[in-house]
C-alpha cells in the first residue's frame, strides 16, 4: 500500500499545449540592463537584506508526445523559469504565486490563488555574486549570497497564460534542455535530471 502511494506521488499528469491558451499584456521593464548591473543589484540587496532567496517554477506540457518545459526567453537572447525572488518573511509557496501570478497572470488578480504548488525538486545555491550557482551549498561557502529553489507546479487542464509583452513564453522539449547548459544555463539544464524520478503520464483533452 506504501508503495502504491509513493507510485501515485511520483506520477504526473501533463496536458496537450493546445489545451492553453495565451495572449500578452503590458511590458514588464527588465530591473537590470546587464549581467554588470544585475551584480550591482544583488550586492545592494545583499547589504540590506542579507541571503537572497528565489522560487521558481517547473510547468510541463505535452507537444508531440513529449514533455514540454515552458520556459520565459527574454529579448529574444536568454531563457528563464517564472519566478523571482521572495520579500523578507515570506513564504516560498505565497512567494511563488505571486510571481507566476506577475509573470503570466493578469496583475493584482485572483488567478494566483488557482496555482497549484508542488514539491521542491531541488535547491541551487550561489557562493558568489559573481559565480555561477551550485546544486549543493560548498562547505567552504560560509556566507551564500543567493538560495534558488525549483517548485513543480501542478497545472490544470486548460488555462490562459497572460505574457509581457516584451518576454515570449516558449515549450522547449526536456531533450533540448538536458545538459545544455550553454543554451539555458546550469539550472534550467539540470531540470531533467531532476524529474528523472517522475513518471509522465500525458492527459489526452
Amino acid at each position: 500500500m506504501e508503495e502504491e502511494s509513493r507510485s501515485r506521488n511520483l506520477l504526473v499528469d501533463i496536458y496537450p499545449l493546445r489545451c492553453y491558451y495565451f495572449s500578452s499584456k503590458e511590458a514588464v521593464p527588465e530591473k537590470d540592463d546587464s549581467v554588470v548591473d544585475r551584480i550591482q543589484r544583488m550586492r545592494s540587496n545583499y547589504a540590506a537584506n542579507g541571503l537572497r532567496t528565489c522560487v521558481e517554477g517547473v510547468l510541463l506540457v505535452e507537444l508531440f508526445q513529449q514533455p514540454h518545459l515552458l520556459l520565459l526567453q527574454v529579448k529574444n537572447s536568454f531563457f528563464k523559469l517564472p519566478g523571482g525572488r521572495l520579500r523578507p518573511g515570506e513564504s516560498d509557496v505565497e512567494g511563488l504565486k505571486r510571481k507566476l501570478s506577475s509573470k503570466l497572470s493578469r496583475y493584482n488578480s485572483s488567478v494566483n490563488d488557482d496555482w497549484e504548488i508542488g514539491e521542491c525538486l531541488g535547491m541551487w545555491w550561489r557562493s558568489g555574486f559573481e559565480t555561477l550557482p551550485f546544486p549543493y551549498l560548498p562547505p567552504s561557502s560560509r556566507r551564500p549570497k543567493e538560495c534558488i529553489k525549483l517548485f513543480l507546479i501542478k497545472l490544470p487542464m486548460s488555462r490562459r497564460f497572460i505574457v509581457p509583452k516584451n518576454a515570449k513564453l516558449l515549450a522547449v522539449p526536456l531533450c533540448q534542455i538536458h545538459d545544455n547548459c550553454e543554451t539555458y544555463g546550469p539550472v534550467i539544464a539540470g531540470i531533467p535530471q531532476l524529474l528523472s524520478k517522475f513518471s509522465f503520464n500525458i492527459v489526452q483533452d
